[in-house]
């Protein structure tokens, strides 16, 4: 590493970064390839400020991507990082031409547009109020003004009349949230969509809104959820229809990763392995098809092996980065968790061999997930073994029986005691309140009284 490089990738750790050592699988041109609009940008810039062997490549390719767009404070941030990693390089001197002619022209089109809006509300025309506000919203997206962007697409929406029009409100809204990670606020733009699930109108929506709702489920910790939504992706839509967001080979990720950290065996083999739809998106990604196949067989160990040499790749995800330290230990546990079912004592050495961890010895590990109620065990650290606590299933069983005969005995005595003030021709008065203990009841006791007095 350079001088240039190792005071960069200081600054980095200095602002609690996530330096990534190793060298990713992928190509880097191949990769951003995948993608369009301003999520190429982004992602160019989190793997130029994380990777230490593609730094100077990926924040080259982060400035030309930079200067074909109209963001100058985008440029800005990618050279001043480009002039510490790589001084010598020519990328790394600012255009003072280009950034005074882009603000130039950002700042005439802005007046422009605005001008024209007024114009469009002197004259009341709806559509083209609609229009004009679109257009403004754009402008501010592209130049990096997000907060205006998003005023000015919430303004379309008294204006819009069709479903079509609704739909692109909502896409324009999702699109800000999404770049300003305000996951919450994703998941109220697209209730406001119309779905329209048995017309053809809106099929094309359908991986969008799956992806979208899997970001948001992701970016707030809600693992299984976002796995559900990724599953969902319907593979006969065209991925243009959704590669500003993600791409095959992402879905596939996502989905596989939080679908091995949050669901069973049968799930993994049911909603992973043998649907139609994701198994195709795994071939884009056959190391999580193998990972999610060896786990269901029960190679723990080589389930682990095989994330363990993509964890550089997931680091470098814009998306992923930040859960990767997360799932990965709930993937661990999981995996130790099953080894040890069909075991009443495992020696720490055999666990050892098979879960072995260079940033933390298995033993600690046991203890955090004994303290955490993960794994039910003792550890014998005199013998070095691990002891399954195994629930006393005689107990078990009469505790069951013995709550579902109280059950049945309350509810006996209490349509017996109807029965009875129906016979008698009673009728109860009092104050009314709903009870769910009667609920097996077809709507016979579905109310009750209090204070009751018998006439």
């Amino acid at each position: 590493m350079t001088d240039s490089l190792l005071a960069f990738f200081t600054v980095i750790d200095n602002q609690c970064g996530v330096i990534v050592k190793e060298a990713p699988k992928f190509d880097l041109d191949l990769y951003i390839q995948s993608y369009r609009g301003r999520t190429r940008f982004d992602r160019l810039l989190l793997i130029g400020r994380s990777s230490v062997p593609l730094c100077v490549d990926a924040l080259k390719a982060a400035v030309a991507e930079a200067k074909r767009g109209r963001d100058p404070q985008r440029y800005r941030e990618a050279v001043e990082c480009l002039r510490i990693a790589a001084p010598s390089e020519p990328e790394a001197s600012f255009d003072k031409a280009w950034l005074e002619n882009t603000e130039t022209a950002n700042q005439n089109e802005t007046r422009r547009l605005t001008a024209e809006l007024k114009g469009y509300k002197n004259n009341l025309i709806k559509e083209s109020i609609r229009m004009g506000n679109e257009d403004l919203g754009k402008h501010y997206e592209s130049i990096g003004d997000l907060n205006a962007a998003a005023e000015a697409y919430s303004k379309m929406r008294p204006d819009v009349s069709t479903s079509k029009q609704i739909i692109d409100v909502g896409r324009h809204l999702v699109s800000v949230a999404l770049q300003r990670r305000e996951w919450g606020m994703i998941t109220s733009h697209l209730s406001k969509m119309p779905t329209g699930a048995n017309s053809d109108e809106y099929e094309h929506l359908q991986p969008y809104i799956k992806i979208v709702t899997g970001l948001s489920m992701l970016g707030q910790e809600r693992f299984l959820e976002a796995a559900m939504s990724f599953l969902a992706v319907d593979v006969n839509i065209s991925s243009t229809n959704y590669n500003e967001v993600a791409s095959p080979s992402d879905v596939a990720v996502y989905g596989g990763l939080l679908a091995l950290a949050t669901m069973d065996r049968a799930g993994l083999q049911q909603k992973v392995l043998e649907a139609a739809d994701f198994r195709q998106f795994l071939e884009h990604a056959p190391h999580i098809r193998r990972a999610v196949a060896q786990f269901v067989n029960g190679r723990y160990s080589a389930c682990i092996s095989t994330l363990e040499a993509y964890r550089a790749d997931y680091l470098l995800d814009i998306h992923l980065q930040k859960h990767i330290p997360k799932v990965y230990a709930q993937i661990r546990s999981k995996c130790i968790v099953q080894y040890m079912i069909p075991f009443s004592c495992v020696s720490l050495g055999t666990l050892e061999a098979a879960f072995s961890n260079p940033a933390q010895s298995i033993e600690e590990e046991l203890f955090a997930m004994i303290r955490s109620g993960t794994l039910q065990a003792r550890i014998n650290a005199i013998d070095k073994l691990v002891t399954t606590v195994a629930t006393n299933p005689r107990v078990k069983l009469q505790s069951t029986a013995l709550a579902t005969a109280q059950s049945y005995e309350k509810q006996a005595i209490d349509r017996l005691r109807r029965m009875s003030l129906a016979a008698a021709d009673l009728e109860l008065k009092g104050q009314r309140k709903t009870n769910t203990s009667f609920s097996g009841l077809g709507g016979a006791g579905d109310i009750i009284y209090d204070e009751a007095t018998m006439v």
